[in-house]
């Protein structure tokens, strides 16, 4: 195996090792940075369903209040504004979702799923826990959820969901009374929820991977002929350069030319070594042929 070949197979294996690593390490800051931004976009959304059931509940619930007695406004829950407007956003975005999911909602198409009831479980269980985030995967790809609990806190809310007969009446007439009460001061009544497809996220993490593989892989090969030039120049042709001349002193040539050993560096030095063993060699050729 030729100095040559050493010196790539050497480099080669040097950069896989490094390229792998580097892969490593760039898809989890890559994919990290795509949850980040899904994170950003699900807090946006939930912000907004926020927005719109604090405008309601300041806004909206005094104006239709006189009327809970004749008739129940479900447009006047801030709950279900929120929904709605960002149902309607939904058709523009149809990937994205939100969603206020309850263990026993006064609506029923508010009832949680199973994987939504495990997470407003997770709130149940742990009462400092703020905000759930998690990957779902699903048959259209994973899908990033996060989640706020619903904890009641005022007591205004047992107005409509402690007992049936404490319920405005035209409410309890739309839904019945079934739904939505026994609720508890304190307790985790249910969870919004936002859910958001990462796949094009992801897809743009593997688009940057690859780029970045490329570009990697692209300057190792510059890098790897610029180093064979001068391996061969500055190595590999005044070795081989030397290796002759020996071999033509070494046959008994005569007037073999010395090694033009210019610089300071080890290949010069080497030079300068033949040329001192040429001499050598030729003085004691020149004192045999005196003696004889």
């Amino acid at each position: 195996m030729g100095l040559r070949t050493k010196f790539n197979l050497v480099l080669i294996v040097a950069f896989l090792v490094g390229l792998a690593v580097a892969t490593v390490l760039v898809w989890r800051i890559t994919t990290e940075e795509a949850k980040q931004q899904m994170l950003n976009e699900a807090n946006l959304i939930m912000g907004s369903g926020g927005a719109v059931r604090s405008y309601t509940q300041k806004e909206i619930e005094p104006l239709v209040a006189d009327q809970l007695a004749t008739r129940f406004v479900p447009h006047s829950v801030p709950s279900f504004a929120a929904q709605a407007v960002l149902r309607e956003l939904g058709k523009e975005f149809s990937e994205y979702s939100y969603k206020e999911a309850a263990l026993n909602p006064t609506n029923p198409s508010d009832r949680a799923n199973n994987w939504e009831s495990d997470v407003i479980d997770a709130f149940k269980r742990d009462p400092k826990l703020n905000e759930f985030v998690g990957i779902r995967d699903t048959p259209t790809g994973p899908f990033l959820t996060f989640a706020r609990p619903f904890r009641l806190t005022d007591k205004a809310c047992l107005t409509c969901h402690s007992t049936p007969a404490a319920a405005p009446a035209s409410m309890v007439d739309l839904y019945g009374k079934a739904n939505g009460f026994g609720w508890q001061l304190g307790d985790v009544i249910g969870a919004q929820i936002v859910s958001v497809p990462m796949s094009v996220a992801l897809d743009r993490a593997h688009q940057s991977l690859i780029a970045f593989m490329g570009s990697l892989s692209a300057l190792f090969l510059v890098t790897l002929i610029v180093l064979n030039v001068l391996l061969h120049y500055v190595i590999i042709k005044p070795i081989q350069h030397i290796t002759a001349l020996a071999g033509d002193v070494a046959a008994g040539k005569p007037d073999v030319p010395e090694f033009p050993a210019k610089g300071k560096d080890e290949i010069a030095s080497l030079g300068r070594s033949f040329n001192l063993m040429h001499r050598s060699l030729q003085n004691a050729f020149r004192m045999l042929e005196r003696s004889t």
